[in-house]
């Protein structure tokens, strides 16, 4: 569960941060690129290390994420 939740939240701030950035919301930006950053430098060695069931899990909760970041953007 753990990797799903570090996953979804990586790439739904990448997809918030997409729309942001088209939205030339400085702040938005400067906040949620580092909260990327910041997600990622957990997920990195979790995924580079982990089993193909955990890659697996990572990636179906980075797709969730990805959607789910695309559909938050819009609300705005």
């Amino acid at each position: 569960m753990n990797l799903f939740i570090t996953g979804f939240l990586q790439v739904f701030f990448v997809a918030l941060n997409t729309w942001l950035i088209t939205q030339k919301n400085f702040i938005g930006v400067l906040i949620v690129s580092f909260l990327i950053s910041f997600i990622w430098s957990f997920n990195v060695k979790k995924v580079a290390f982990g089993s193909i069931k955990d890659r697996i899990i990572y990636s179906i909760g980075a797709s969730i994420g990805g959607l789910t970041g695309l559909i938050v953007g819009g609300l705005f």
